[in-house]
């Protein structure tokens, strides 16, 4: 497959399940569909708005791909009428945060090495990209964001970042590099997930198992 289109699949994938997932909060506040789709939106396009905007890349992405806004719109709604098929909307909430998460923070990693920054600038667009979202739908949502409990979140997103940089160095596949990224950050935050492991209790045996508790 050609890189530009796997990029593209992958994007709107992020877009999607970040979409989702900033919708999912909209289920658990009981709005309506148009908060739905007004949380399921911004949670979708917020990490690479704030990514364009620090690189410079003028018009953002969604403003000359318009299709973006749709497919969040389109996701956020089908998600308001599906919440009552969900038994845990907690649960589901905190596992397409992961996995947006990753996706976008292999994204934006590779968004800011196209624009030729440095492998640093390159890692912090990832973690930006990965986490901004998530934050703006938190604080519309009266929540705390998630990167600011003890939580291995963006630490996951810094991974998957690091990663991805590390192996474009080498030269290796595209596809194989953006896959490693993923798995990476998406590995870390799941064992956070899973095991109830927080930032200021790695090493210590320390957990609460946030999944247990998940209602």
């Amino acid at each position: 497959m050609h890189v530009d289109w796997l990029i593209t699949l992958f994007d709107y994938f992020g877009i999607v399940i970040f979409a989702i997932s900033g919708a999912l909060v909209g289920g658990r506040r009981r709005m309506d569909p148009v908060g739905f789709a007004l949380v399921g939106t911004v949670t979708g396009v917020g990490g690479g708005t704030l990514r364009d905007l620090v690189l410079g890349v003028r018009p953002v992405f969604w403003v000359e791909d318009p299709s973006y806004i749709i497919v969040c719109v389109v996701a956020s709604v089908a998600t308001y009428f599906a919440t009552s098929h969900i038994s845990s909307l907690r649960r589901a909430l905190v596992w397409a945060d992961a996995v947006g998460l990753a996706t976008f923070a292999v994204l934006g990693t590779q968004a800011a090495l196209a624009q030729q920054v440095s492998p640093v600038i390159a890692v912090a667009m990832g973690v930006m990209t990965a986490t901004f979202g998530g934050i703006v739908r938190d604080v519309l949502c009266d929540d705390v964001p998630l990167i600011l409990r003890r939580e291995i979140y963006a630490t996951a997103a810094l991974v998957g970042a690091v990663v991805y940089v590390g192996l474009d160095w080498t030269g290796l596949d595209q596809t194989l590099v953006m896959a490693a990224g993923f798995a990476a950050a998406l590995s870390v935050r799941a064992f956070g997930i899973v095991f109830g492991v927080h930032g200021s209790d790695a090493g210590t045996g320390a957990g609460t198992g946030e999944l247990a508790a998940a209602e």
